[in-house]
Formats: structure tokens, C-alpha cells, sequence
């Protein structure tokens, strides 16, 4: 029996009938013998069935195998979904969560010794307090920058010879811009190593390109949810490809449509099942992610990271047209500072349309770039430096008239 399905069948007697959103959704399990059979058996979970979860069971919902006075761990998902989800972790699940960050942080090359900076405020989402813990954890001298301006940060990040910088990779750049204003070059701060998540732009090679021109650091992408755990992180040998800790979670890619398996590299959802996270398990779950699988050691990896995700696509004249695809383009001009999007669904025919902080004439090429590639013809207007909203975490860029 593979690891997989061992860890897999674990889970499932641990959590039936303790669980009492499984036990209702799912009754009784068999032990399965292959994975396929439980792909074939166990039905999707989705965030409208947890968000449904916990308006009935509130305030934390009914997903916890064990009684709540042993959950010590309290995160909030983003919300970019609908309303965000309370979600907890007890000693074990929080265990797990920390050994997948280490893998993360290994596979990015850090190691016992090195000093990493966090330059943002620690919320109530997961990724922060376990990046940050999971790094202390394993030797790493952990800076944390909360609660500073941009200005105060990159002081610190020089002052504490910090190697590895962890952050979103529109914050990154943001730092970057900052520091040339002032006078204190990102590429000059010693930063060997950046390791950026929440968004797509690390497996983008243009904006890949940018943040490591900036900083003269290698850039490695990571992805992972509040509800899930860390989940992905740049391969050494290929920084296009997104390698999936498959020891901890069942990866499945799916046809967002037909919920049926994907056929051989062919574009579709990322599906998760949290092999070792009994606490607060998930079984079968809809990540939203749009992602393209290759084989990969057995297994598979994401070919450019995370694509896009379901809900994020809007069309346009008959055209789908993704953020990233956007953002990549956007990222094709240096001096381009912040942009905004904006998708006006009020009328029969959407339109879309950006404002960008550079000169007219950058605005002008940008809408001709925009057209030649989406055979559409897309409105770009120039704005003065510092008037668009500038962001530490997930940059919120689309906004939708509707």
C-alpha cells in the first residue's frame, strides 16, 4: 500500500464519525484500496458548503474531529471568496502545518543559520504565523516587520543583514520602488533569497524577472490557504514549475465543469485533501486555483504556478481574460508603478479598463500591447505616482461594476 493511501485511510478512521460535518456529508467508509476508488467514492467538498457549515454551527462551524477545548490555533481565511472562514488547528494539525512550511523553506534553500525578514502585519490568516514560526522552528533568525512603513523596513531589512525576504510579490516590488526614492537600492540590502506567495507572480517570469532584477535575489514562488496548509514551492532545476507536497495532501486536477480528472496536461482545479491535518480535515477540496499539471517523480507538479483561479475570469467580448494574464503584461513596462482594473458588467456588453501610475505615453503603448494580444481594445489612463492604493498583502486590483 503507498504512503498515500496509508496516510489516506489514517485520516478516514480518524475522523468518522468524530467529525461531525463528514459524518453528516459522508455517513460510513469502507477502507479503500486505491486512491481511485476514493476519487470514485468521496464527493467534492466546496467553500459554499463550509461557508453554509458555519452560518448553521457558528462561529467555528462543525468540522473539528476533536472537542473544541483542544484547539489552540484560531486564522481567518481572506475572504477573496465571500465571507471569510474561522478556522482552528490543534497541536497536532499545527504540527503538521509547520513540518509542510519547513519543506517550503528547504526547497527555497534556507537553512538553519540564515536571518529572514517578514515585512508585513501578522493577521488572522494562516500563512503568517506559520511561515514565521516554522522558520524559528528550524533555526532561522525570524525579523519581523510589522507595523513599520515601507521606509522603516528596508532600514531594518539592512540593519539585520537579512538574507531571505518573504513577502507578496507586489510587495516586493513596492519595496523596491520605495527604496530607490530614498536612496537605499533593494539590490544593495544583501537579500540572497525571496520567497513570495498570496499572489500569482512568482511563477510569471515577467514579474519573476522584475522583483529579481530589483533585488538580485533569486525569487521563489509558494501557495497554500488558511483552510488547507502550505502547499507548493518553486522547483531548485526549473523556477517555472511548482512542485506539490504530495506526502501531506492528495492532489487531484479536475475539469472545473464536469468535475471529471483533467486529461494529461490539459488546464483545470486544483483539488486537495488534507492527508494529515485530522483536526479540522478536508476531503476532496475545491480550491478555485486554475493550474496545469505535468508529470513530475511520480507524480505531478504545476507548470507556471497557479494560473488564475475559477472565479477570478472575466469575459470580455467572448475573450477570457485572467488578472495574471493582465499582470504579466502590466510587468512587460519598469516604469509602471500601481494600476487598477476596473470591469464595468452594468451594460449588455462588459468593458474593462485600466488606470496606471506612469506617463501618457507608456499608458498609450500599454493599450496598444493590450491589443494586440486580446484582440481587444482596452482603455488605459495615466495617473500621477502615489494615487492608487498600495498594498502589503494580496493586492486587490479588479474591481467589478456590476
Amino acid at each position: 500500500m503507498s504512503s498515500q493511501l496509508q496516510n489516506l485511510n489514517d485520516l478516514l478512521r480518524a475522523i468518522l464519525p468524530a467529525n461531525a460535518f463528514y459524518q453528516r456529508k459522508l455517513g460510513s467508509l469502507p477502507e479503500f484500496s486505491s486512491l481511485a476508488e476514493f476519487s470514485a467514492t468521496v464527493p467534492f467538498t466546496t467553500k459554499e458548503e463550509l461557508a453554509a457549515d458555519h452560518e448553521a454551527n457558528p462561529p467555528y462551524g462543525s468540522t473539528h474531529t476533536f472537542p473544541l477545548d483542544t484547539y489552540h490555533r484560531f486564522h481567518q481565511t481572506s475572504g477573496t471568496r465571500g465571507k471569510p472562514l474561522i478556522w482552528l488547528d490543534d497541536p497536532g494539525n499545527w504540527t503538521w502545518i509547520l513540518d509542510n512550511w519547513e519543506w517550503v523553506w528547504r526547497g527555497a534553500g534556507v537553512k538553519s543559520g540564515d536571518t529572514a525578514f517578514f515585512p508585513f502585519s501578522f493577521g488572522p490568516f494562516l500563512g503568517f504565523w506559520a511561515g514565521f514560526e516554522a522558520a524559528t522552528r528550524m533555526g532561522v533568525r525570524a525579523v519581523p516587520g510589522g507595523g513599520l512603513s515601507s521606509e522603516d523596513r528596508l532600514h531594518l531589512l539592512r540593519r539585520s543583514h537579512s538574507t531571505i525576504l518573504c513577502c507578496t510579490p507586489t510587495y516586493a516590488l513596492r519595496l523596491a520602488e520605495v527604496g530607490d526614492r530614498i536612496g537605499l537600492p533593494a539590490g544593495t540590502l544583501g537579500v540572497a533569497k525571496i520567497v513570495v506567495c498570496g499572489e500569482p507572480g512568482g511563477s510569471l517570469p515577467e514579474i519573476r524577472r522584475r522583483i529579481e532584477f530589483a533585488w538580485g535575489a533569486r525569487v521563489y514562488d509558494h501557495h497554500g490557504m488558511t483552510e488547507i496548509g502550505p502547499v507548493s514551492v518553486s522547483s531548485e532545476s526549473d523556477p517555472d514549475l511548482l512542485l506539490l507536497r504530495h506526502e501531506s495532501y492528495l492532489c487531484e486536477v479536475i475539469d472545473p465543469v464536469t468535475g471529471s480528472p483533467v486529461n494529461g496536461e490539459d488546464t483545470g482545479e486544483l483539488v486537495l485533501t488534507t492527508l494529515g491535518r485530522h483536526g479540522s480535515p478536508l476531503l476532496r477540496y475545491r480550491t478555485g486555483d486554475l493550474v496545469r499539471p505535468v508529470p513530475h517523480g511520480g507524480h505531478f507538479a504545476l507548470k507556471g504556478g497557479v494560473l488564475s483561479r475559477t472565479d477570478d475570469m472575466v469575459v470580455i467580448r467572448g475573450i477570457n481574460i485572467h488578472p495574471s494574464s493582465i499582470d504579466a503584461i502590466v510587468r512587460t513596462f519598469p516604469e509602471i508603478g500601481e494600476y487598477q482594473v476596473e470591469i464595468d458588467q452594468r451594460t449588455a456588453l462588459a468593458e474593462l479598463r485600466l488606470t496606471i501610475e506612469a506617463p501618457a505615453d507608456t499608458a498609450s503603448a500599454l493599450a496598444q500591447k493590450l491589443r494586440s494580444t486580446f484582440s481587444l481594445r482596452i482603455p488605459v489612463t495615466a495617473a500621477e505616482p502615489g494615487t492608487l492604493p498600495t498594498f502589503e498583502v494580496k493586492a486587490k486590483r479588479w474591481n467589478i461594476l456590476r
